[in-house]
């Protein structure tokens, strides 16, 4: 079994990228390469902080071991960063080494990591897509095939009543619905700048556009809020992405909270957390959506492992993730390659505009 002889971490910043947390903490790139001139690629987040732990806690951990078996060393991961956080940054830091690892699997068994999921699976079936968009839907959207997702939390001031928010949020739905036609999947993303009243009062009103799910409308840590929701509210709630491990996503569909999960794969704890929350979502009346589940990243696992199987679109400034499978006629389809199947320019490592240590 080859060894782990070297990690390597750092933050491409494309020219595209958004100027705020999602360029900053957001993303990391990570390379693991080993003694049989193998590299594994993932990407995660923590922006410096995710580099920091990775670099003075979590790389020792893994060099001069073997690569196998990649859940054993999640374990040891993720017991490394207990005492200073087993959530957030240090989590976001270590699904990227996850991500790696598992590329190198994929790799030294000359498997797309599909394959290694799910023997069976068809590598070559369409996954539809939904396009996510801010506000109004453009012309291109409108004249696709994507289903499309709406969102809507930069459209909620707060001088504004309810009812008037409520009736703004509503005349939006109804153009987009409008815009995409009677037939194709829409859906609403509020980032969690609703509460209670406002998302009950919304989906009452919004119920004839036929919503797939009302995306995160309320603050994560209002979990008697979300509960109140999954009771009384006519369209699913969905939301997980900024949520992370599986045993957190075990909690969330103990109580119900939410029916539509959607966990970041670079995030959440890499694709070893995000196999689990598959499992965990076999229940009845709960689906698994993963956030910008287009990307490599997560498109092997839904394709391998979803029952319904559904896309978001990635994020388009991370130019310097080669080997992303193009969209047609609104669905993506996995290529035959081993591992993750991205390709990384090894340039990016030392490039003006990567941050390192």
């Amino acid at each position: 079994m080859p060894t782990i002889c070297n990690v390597r971490v750092c933050q491409p910043v494309d020219q595209n990228s958004p100027d705020d947390w999602r360029t900053s903490i957001g993303q990391i790139l990570v390379a693991i390469d080993t003694d049989n001139g193998l590299t594994g690629y993932g990407v995660g987040g923590g922006g410096r902080a995710g580099l920091h732990v990775i670099d003075t806690v979590l790389k020792k951990l893994l060099i001069g071991r073997p690569v196998e078996t990649v859940e054993d060393h999640w374990k040891n991961l993720s017991n490394a960063v207990l005492s200073f956080g087993p959530e957030g940054i240090a989590m976001m830091a270590l699904s990227g080494l996850d991500l790696a690892l598992w590329d190198l699997r994929g790799k030294l068994a000359n498997q797309p990591i599909a394959t290694l999921l799910n023997p069976d699976v068809n590598i070559s079936q369409p996954i539809p897509i939904y396009q996510t968009v801010w506000g109004t839907i453009p012309e291109d959207v409108a004249m696709g095939d994507s289903s499309v997702k709406l969102h809507l939390g930069e459209s909620t001031p707060k001088e504004i009543s309810t009812s008037m928010l409520v009736e703004k949020l509503v005349e939006t739905v109804h153009r987009a619905r409008e815009a995409i036609g009677p037939t194709r999947k829409l859906m609403v993303d509020a980032w969690m700048k609703w509460d209670l009243e406002t998302t009950l009062r919304f989906a009452a009103q919004a119920e004839p556009y036929r919503l797939e799910w009302i995306e995160e409308p309320l603050p994560l840590n209002d979990r008697e809020g979300y509960a109140t929701l999954s009771r009384e509210c006519p369209i699913p709630i969905a939301g997980g992405e900024h949520v992370f491990t599986a045993n957190q996503f075990q909690s969330i569909i103990d109580h119900r909270l939410q029916t539509i999960l959607q966990p970041d794969v670079c995030w959440v704890g890499g694709l070893t957390e995000l196999v689990k929350i598959f499992e965990m979502a076999k229940r009845p009346g709960f689906q698994v959506i993963p956030h910008r589940g287009a990307e490599l990243w997560s498109l092997h696992a839904i394709a391998a492992l979803s029952e319904q199987p559904l896309a978001e679109s990635g994020r388009p400034w991370m130019s310097w993730v080669g080997g992303q499978p193009s969209v047609t006629e609104g669905t993506i389809q996995l290529l035959n390659r081993p591992g993750f199947g991205v390709e990384i320019d090894e340039n990016v490592f030392t490039a003006k505009t990567t941050i390192q240590l």
